[in-house]
């Protein structure tokens, strides 16, 4: 029977998990390649679980995510106790992991990072539906999400909505665009998308009662780029109200629907831990948001 979890075995789970191979773990910690692996293996002998998939980079199992997430909360426990006691942890900065949409970002985000000081952030990107995935792999402490449900050991609470307008070039409002009726003339038209997780356009042509947009697609996978790319004339797209405003003031954007956009309700999701890092970030992401964001 399982009574508890050595350390070091929890632990090198989470170096193989954050540096991707067993080697690079092994690395990261100053042992062998083959220490890393025994101790991986002791680990799942003594849950009864496969615990990694072993691909490249390496992925935890679900089980593995339980006990990743477990590693990383001790983690940031023992850092925070360092800290308590006016000691350095080893010299070890104090490092927050968090998962973050491109569009949140390249707009309101970062500023919110200013407004802690003495925490180092890695910072993953990914689509607001998925950064709570991250968050169930223990991949990261706190995310920027759509998920209103919290995951299971974490608190959640409303950011704002983020509001999306569907604009295009002049140049292609003119020759594609115009004169017929949107819903009829936006399923035909060359369209803009991050990439193929991003369904928001044709969410947006379903709203208008019409089965999803153009096949002719422009994959860009930052928020800046997608927004050169529309104003270029490559397609339309879902831009951020704060990205687009300053363009459309400038007429190098046309609002296809003027009165119509589709607002994101994004939230932030944390760690139920007592941890002053996660408890400065989040009072500085909530307060930044809230300036930012709509209501």
């Amino acid at each position: 029977m399982m009574t508890d979890l050595p350390l070091d075995q929890v632990r090198t789970l989470l170096a193989v998990v954050d540096e991707g191979t067993f080697d690079a773990a092994a690395a990261a910690l100053h042992v062998t390649p083959s220490a890393v692996s025994q101790r991986v293996k002791a680990l799942e002998q003594r849950t009864g679980r496969v615990l990694l998939q072993r691909t490249k980079p390496v992925r935890p199992t679900e089980s593995g995510a339980v006990l990743v997430r477990y590693a990383r909360q001790l983690a940031r426990l023992e850092q925070d106790a360092w800290g308590e006691l006016g000691l350095s942890g080893a010299g070890a900065p104090t490092r927050v992991s968090v998962a973050v949409n491109a569009d949140s970002l390249a707009t309101w985000f970062l500023p919110a990072l200013t407004r802690v000081a003495g925490l180092c952030f890695e910072l993953h990107r990914e689509d607001e539906d998925h950064t709570a995935a991250l968050l169930r792999e223990g991949l990261v402490m706190a995310a920027v999400t759509t998920a209103r449900d919290p995951v299971p050991g974490c608190t959640v609470r409303v950011l704002g909505r983020m509001r999306y307008l569907p604009v295009a070039a002049p140049e292609l409002h003119r020759t594609r665009l115009g004169g017929r009726p949107l819903e009829d003339a936006l399923p035909e038209a060359p369209v803009v998308v991050f990439d193929r997780k991003d369904d928001f356009q044709d969410a947006f042509v379903r709203r208008l009662g019409r089965g999803s947009a153009s096949r002719l697609r422009h994959h860009v996978p930052t928020s800046e780029g997608f927004l050169d790319a529309v104003a270029a004339g490559l397609g339309w797209g879902m831009v951020p109200e704060v990205q687009a405003k300053p363009l459309l003031d400038e007429g190098r954007l046309v609002l296809l629907a003027p009165g119509t956009w589709m607002d994101v309700t994004l939230y932030w999701q944390q760690w139920k831990l007592d941890s002053p890092a996660l408890a400065a970030l989040a009072e500085a992401v909530t307060a930044t948001a809230a300036e930012a964001l709509r209501r």
